[in-house]
């Protein structure tokens, strides 16, 4: 057992950030002294004593030794894993560096269609083959949900040469599929589970939350500390157990695509937000859970408001679990869309949530929010309720259901042949039956509805022209107006 007292890290670089010394190395500012006068009156100057490079006693990111491996150490025993990476460019490339070590060019991989893009971009970078599964889909909330283990298996029976399962554990909205079986299933063929946890940091820290990845069987998860814990943004970690991933190859992986100018102030904060919970952990979120079900509950009193639950029966192994921290309202029952509700609680009642769809809006809580965050949410959808109800709006409520049946059948090329194809930009309208050369997706939650590759059909229009005109933004395309769109040529 190593002890979770210690900060190696935060240790060195406070240590660091305090010794007085003439400076001639990056960054040009020289730890605040030539910072402009603006940014010092903003974030005062520690924050930039301490923004050091690579110094000796600093340890290197890339080739650890000293107190990055230290600290790396103890968070692989903090959050159950046998090796630990710390992430200076968030968990998309820890997905991306997941892709890049078990698969190459041709190689094939299981994946949900309602993935990150981040695993696009991996799927580009890598050249493997994307084998799509449609996630479980609850038709009347218009939520998809997790791909079921009946699913994996299938696809593995069809394609036995797979080299990887990739699935995201848990969801934007909180769900968690069966990740148990689908590990189970996936180690019958001798090949690694990666897992996207990118919103489940805080699983290994309380009974009353989900089975964590690695506890379930991944062999591998990629969690971004940032979101849910308490370090600064960008900040993330992968980790792995067991044998079935080749960590040299994680590791060259990540040189490829992380900063060789890493973050001292990210790194730091992930040693200490690791310390946090390991020490407090439970208590810290037995605290917030105790929020969420104050909110859960107040709001669920609120009439035409309902909150997500798991539903019984599950769905056939897509939504076993549920983060009960994570806060999904229907608001479509008194006549908003989600966007709507959304920017009346953020401009009538500095209530800002973490993302909106058509009939939803849905909202994080975590160790950082307090009792006064919570009154304020439940009386901002009180008064929503009473106030901003309107009768005279219908909803067309299977959005998702519309555009994902033609999705299987749609991929014409690899994404990487797609992305590196010789292209053109033309009107929206003249793209239907053509091959998509880019990523689209509506942000948040950042789920591509077209990719390098596919053929894009009319029902994918309409989609995203709906979620557009609905309020939603969006992302990864040239022309975020989506006027127009680049097709191979």
């Amino acid at each position: 057992m190593l002890n979770q007292n210690q900060t190696p890290l935060l240790d060195a670089l406070k240590a660091n950030a305090a010794r007085l010394h003439a400076p001639f190395y990056t960054p040009g500012h020289k730890q605040g002294k030539g910072i402009s006068q603006s940014l010092a009156d903003l974030f005062g100057k520690a924050v930039f004593r301490a923004d050091l490079t690579e110094l000796a006693d600093l340890d290197n990111l890339f080739a650890p030794q000293g107190v990055i491996q230290e600290a790396q150490q103890l968070a692989a025993e903090a959050f159950g894993a046998s090796q630990t990476w710390f992430l200076v460019n968030g968990s998309t490339c820890g997905i991306e560096a997941a892709i890049l070590a078990t698969c190459g060019t041709g190689d094939k991989i299981i994946l949900p269609r309602n993935v990150h893009s981040s695993a696009i971009a991996g799927l580009i970078l890598s050249g493997a083959i994307p084998i799509f599964l449609n996630p479980e889909y609850d038709p009347v909330l218009d939520i998809a949900h997790s791909i079921t283990p009946n699913a994996v298996e299938s696809a593995l029976l069809q394609h036995p040469d797979t080299k990887a399962v990739l699935t995201v554990y848990p969801t934007y909205y909180g769900v968690c599929g069966d990740l148990s079986a689908i590990a189970n299933i996936t180690h019958q063929y001798n090949i690694p589970l990666l897992v996207d946890e990118a919103h489940g940091a805080h699983f290994a820290f309380h009974p009353e939350l989900p089975t964590p990845a690695l506890a379930a069987g991944a062999d591998l998860t990629v969690q971004s500390i940032h979101k849910v814990l308490g370090a600064i943004t960008q900040a993330s970690m992968l980790h792995v157990q067991g044998n079935r991933i080749d960590c040299d190859r994680i590791s060259k992986a990540l040189q490829l695509i992380q900063s060789t100018s890493p973050s001292y102030l990210l790194l730091a904060s992930l040693d200490a937000a690791r310390q946090q919970m390991a020490l407090y952990g439970k208590m810290l979120m037995s605290r917030t859970l105790e929020l969420a079900n104050e909110a859960r509950t107040k709001i669920s009193q609120i009439p035409r408001l309902s909150i997500l639950e798991i539903p019984s029966p599950a769905y056939k192994g897509g939504f076993v679990a549920l983060d009960k921290t994570r806060l999904t309202v229907t608001v479509s029952g008194l006549g908003l869309t989600g966007f709507e509700a959304d920017e009346i609680l953020d401009e009538k009642f500095a209530v800002t949530a973490e993302f909106a769809s058509l009939q939803h809006l849905t909202l994080i809580i975590s160790l950082g929010n307090t009792p006064t965050d919570i009154e304020q949410l439940v009386q901002g959808f009180i008064t929503l309720a009473k106030e901003y109800r309107r009768t005279n709006l219908t909803l067309k409520s299977h959005l998702w259901q519309d555009f994902v049946s033609p999705l299987s059948p749609a991929l014409h090329f690899s994404p990487r042949e797609a992305f590196f194809a010789v292209s053109e930009i033309l009107p929206l309208i003249q793209t239907s039956d053509r091959i998509c050369a880019e990523i689209v997706c509506p942000y948040p939650p950042g789920i591509p509805v077209l990719m390098p590759g596919e053929i894009i059909t009319k029902p994918v229009l309409d989609y995203l022209q709906q979620i557009q005109a609905m309020g939603g933004f969006i992302s990864g395309s040239a022309d975020t107006s989506l006027k127009t769109l680049k097709v191979v040529k």
